[in-house]
């Protein structure tokens, strides 16, 4: 029997490893821009076309590189950074393995100029498919410019699995606002398609956050610092009635390389308990600097992942650091910001919507807050960033000192209070109280469902329990619906009708609301703005970072329109992540998840009937969207048999 086993040829060897270090267009824009960092560069430029599936080009004036080593680069762990394996240990560039330009290159046409300072002209390399197609000199500026040429041309599988442009065009966010943060002392630049999405100038770290979030996240900065033998901690976190409904500005960084980790993120959650409305999200950019030899951070090929020596310590510091800073924040005097700086318990973004007029009975949270509103539990926890003297460091510069071009000039619309207005197109059940609005459908119900009833009579009073679930007798025997995924099932199949007809009714403001995102949400809200449109949001894009909405879904007429239209969004992005479903139907789902009435939340009688009257007009009312069951039915048989008759 012949031998089978072989080597593979370098072509398809990189390929391969490209699939783990190049899995889409982000993987690229972050390995290029790490790359300009490493080679010392003070000025980058990022230009992409077609959410980087066409282009991806990165121009820095780093260091440059010689013939030699230009042509080094594309063999694959062929590196600078290392030259032993214990070089591992003390890392501390971006880049040390010398497989992402070989790896970029395998699955694209690659274009590199490059020109180190002193020398008259540079070199231009071409290389396709990992093969070399074209070498000679160039004149070019000092530094490197990595041009990415249709990606994935040679490998149409891989490129049949990239998302639309939308979606990819906001990962390419994401990895691009994430090593902008890590490195402000770096000026960047980022075009799509010939337009400028950002130009961020160097400056402190405060500036760049300004410059990336907007101008009103100036208001929310708290400052973090604490430094322990062979660790230190800084960054900032935000207050906590400026938590969002959506996720996305969380930042950990370790040794200025962005990282992911649940169990620290869990740390900051803590930090937070008790001071957050229900399902919000703080923001937060915080940097861990540590010795290398602390950390492993080969342990995934995106390197986004990383172990720590001692991950408990790190928990604990990081926990009593941020509930130091929240805590001696709330009684420091501002030197430099604008707005109050005590913290306003902001109870109006939690649903107390239908609730009685009369003095509601507080969770104990919420009296926790209420009875502690300079928040001095946390006076008594020590620690070196206690020194009221970091707000002077913090922001030592005026306004005037930060680029003008950074900015988005929004109005300050949320200064102004919306008023509540009863307007003719939206009515309410209750005059005594803020109701959820029901449609009648007591005459829809289909032949089967009508069976359930023994008599009209039977289902006139029904009776909430616990606030979550609603009883009603039907002619079997007693039926127990979750109110909750009740409405979600009518509402789904509300929202899918309004997305196909395109006939969602509104409520308008007479005051319109502006709502900050950030670059990443605000791509994709222009993806989604034929679909939000449907559901009845009347909104319009108002600079880089800002949506200005004039008007609500008119069923919701009720609710905060920020919190909703946020809400909206963070749904879409975890159902995007989970579900293989269309974007009419994630939309709808989404929709319907954040409009529902919640467990825990009083209903009339009025409202009872209705959901169970809608419910059982909906072409398939036994499940939610996801799955889960909306009733139960107790048969009489049943019922006896708990008394053993």
């Amino acid at each position: 029997m012949s031998d089978i086993i072989q080597l593979l040829p370098d072509a398809v060897a990189n390929q391969i490893a490209a699939g783990e270090v190049v899995q889409r267009p982000s993987s690229v824009v972050k390995e290029l821009l790490e790359n300009a960092i490493d080679a010392g560069a003070q000025n980058i430029k990022l230009i992409i076309k077609d959410a980087g599936k066409s282009l991806i080009h990165v121009i820095d004036d780093g260091v440059g590189m010689t013939e030699n080593d230009a042509r080094m680069s594309f063999e694959r762990h062929a590196t600078s950074k290392i030259k032993q394996a214990n070089d591992l240990f003390t890392i501390r560039t971006m880049g040390f393995r010398g497989e992402a330009v070989a790896s970029i290159a395998a699955v694209a046409q690659v274009e590199l100029k490059t020109r180190q300072e002193g020398d008259e002209l540079g070199l231009c390399l071409k290389v396709e498919a990992s093969e070399l197609v074209d070498q000679q000199p160039v004149n070019c500026s000092k530094g490197t410019s990595f041009a990415v040429k249709n990606l994935f041309y040679n490998v149409p599988a891989r490129r049949n699995f990239l998302k639309s442009n939308g979606v990819e065009l906001r990962h390419i966010i994401d990895e691009f606002q994430r090593i902008a943060l890590a490195y402000p002392e770096i000026s960047f630049s980022f075009h799509n398609n010939s337009n400028e999405l950002f130009k961020l100038h160097k400056g402190k770290l405060s500036h760049r956050i300004i410059s990336i979030f907007g101008k009103n996240y100036k208001s929310q900065l708290v400052p973090c610092n604490e430094e322990i033998p062979h660790m230190k901690l800084s960054g900032y976190v935000g207050k906590p009635e400026f938590a969002k409904k959506t996720r996305g500005e969380q930042f950990f960084f370790v040794n200025n390389r962005f990282i992911k980790s649940n169990y620290l993120n869990h740390a900051v959650m803590q930090a937070y308990e008790g001071l957050l409305p229900t399902d919000t999200f703080p923001f937060y950019i915080l940097f861990i600097e540590i010795d290398p030899k602390h950390i492993d951070i080969n342990v995934h090929p995106t390197k986004t992942e990383i172990k720590f020596d001692d991950e408990k310590t790190i928990y604990s510091i990081l926990k009593a650091t941020i509930r130091q800073s929240l805590g001696t924040f709330s009684v420091t005097p501002s030197l430099d910001f604008d707005s109050n700086i005590n913290f306003q318990t902001n109870m109006s973004t939690i649903d107390f919507s239908t609730l009685n007029t009369s003095e509601p009975e507080l969770s104990d949270d919420e009296k926790k807050i209420a009875s502690h509103k300079s928040y001095s539990n946390f006076k008594n926890i020590e620690s070196k960033s206690s020194n009221s003297s970091n707000w002077e460091k913090m922001f030592e510069s005026s306004d005037d000192d930060l680029p003008a071009e950074d900015f988005v000039s929004i109005p300050d619309t949320q200064k102004i209070p919306t008023p509540k207005l009863d307007l003719p197109t939206a009515p309410t059940v209750s005059t005594e109280q803020k109701s959820i609005k029901f449609e009648s459908a007591a005459n829809s119900l289909n032949a089967f469902d009508k069976n359930l009833y023994a008599n009209d009579s039977d289902i006139h009073q029904p009776f909430q329990l616990h606030n979550t679930y609603i009883i009603t007798q039907v002619k079997s025997g007693m039926m127990l619906i979750d109110q909750q995924a009740a409405h979600e099932r009518i509402l789904y199949e509300k929202y899918s009708s309004n997305l196909v007809l395109k006939s969602g009714s509104s409520q308008q403001f007479l005051f319109p609301q502006t709502i900050q995102l950030n670059a990443s949400d605000l791509a994709l809200v222009q993806e989604l703005n034929e679909e939000i449109n449907a559901l009845g949001f009347v909104f319009e894009i108002f600079g880089n970072n800002a949506v200005v909405v004039n008007g609500i879904p008119a069923d919701v007429a009720g609710s905060d329109a920020r919190e909703l239209f946020e809400g909206l969004i963070e749904q879409f992005k975890l159902n995007q992540s989970s579900l293989s479903i269309s974007k009419q139907d994630n939309m709808a789902r989404s929709m319907a998840k954040r409009a529902a009435v919640k467990a825990q939340q009083k209903m009339t009688e009025a409202e009872m009937k209705a959901i169970i009257d809608q419910l059982f007009a909906c072409a398939n009312p036994n499940y939610t969207p996801k799955g889960e069951p909306t009733y139960y039915i107790l048969d009489m048989e049943h019922l006896k048999s708990f008394f053993k008759k």
